[in-house]
């Protein structure tokens, strides 16, 4: 055998090798799903949480069975959810999706839309720069805050301003905006932050934040021309704890959704 044979022969052992040794790693490092805990685990982003909460505890109340509210980025719950969730929410259909792209154990088909909110313009307390609707925004040195994922962050906000600005198909109100926009935040809870931290005159955003945050943002109703809707999706699968069932035909209910109402959600 010739040697550059044997080297080709070498490098197409090594080759297999590793990819072997990566897949072992990989397969060992992969979380194994287990969710019949006890305890019905809900994971999502932020906004939608409190009332979640709020129903959780209403539930837990009268059933007796636990329900564990898990918010926030992704990144800071991915692995926990990959191990014991029960519910995953969207808080839209493109957000949804994505998180299928991680979760396998939970399928698109399973998908279920329970509520819709509205987007909304969140103002300074007391609406200081005197904001009554979306052309005020347009106005030269005003500053607004939207909510983007950047391409690399799942977030229902993405996208949500454009589609405000340029519900009417004009151009100029997209080039307008856009020159007043002081943050590009990735997520909401970053959005909001910017909103106090830059005191910027406005923020686009759903309406359960300002709701949900009196004491610092008053809300200004976009008109039935510009206002868009985004949904709220769960997804759970029949591994979950028995009493999931229960709790999203809860969830689904009159109680909950008096609750969803409160902070800005309808049917």
């Amino acid at each position: 055998m010739k040697i550059h044979q044997v080297k080709i022969i070498l490098v197409s052992f090594c080759i297999i090798v590793f990819t072997a040794t990566m897949a072992f790693a990989q397969m060992k490092d992969t979380p194994k799903y287990s969710p019949r805990d006890g305890v019905i685990n809900l994971y999502g982003a932020g906004g939608p949480h409190t009332a979640f909460i709020r129903v959780g505890k209403l539930f837990a109340k009268k059933t007796g069975v636990p329900v564990k509210v898990t918010f926030g980025p992704e990144r800071k719950w991915t692995e926990k959810a990959k191990r014991n969730a029960d519910i995953i929410w969207g808080t839209s259909e493109q957000s949804m999706t994505a998180f299928l792209e991680t979760y396998k154990e939970f399928k698109s088909k399973d998908v279920e839309p329970i509520y819709i909110r509205r987007a909304v313009i969140a103002v300074q307390k007391g609406n200081p720069k005197h904001i009554h609707g979306f052309n005020d925004l347009l106005k030269p040195g005003m500053k607004i805050v939207v909510t983007e994922g950047a391409g690399v962050y799942n977030t229902s906000g993405t996208g949500v301003w454009e589609d405000v600005a340029g519900r009417l198909g004009s151009l100029n109100d997209i080039k307008a905006f856009r020159r007043n926009i002081v943050s590009f935040a990735k997520g909401s809870g970053a959005g909001f932050r910017a909103f106090k931290g830059l005191n910027a005159d406005a923020w686009i955003t759903w309406i359960h934040w300002p709701l949900t945050h009196p004491n610092d943002a008053d809300v200004v109703e976009l008109s039935k021309k510009r206002v868009i809707y985004r949904d709220l999706t769960i997804v759970t699968n029949k591994k979950a704890d028995p009493a999931t069932a229960e709790f999203i035909k809860f969830l689904k209910g009159k109680e909950a959704y008096e609750i969803f109402k409160s902070e800005g959600w309808s049917k």
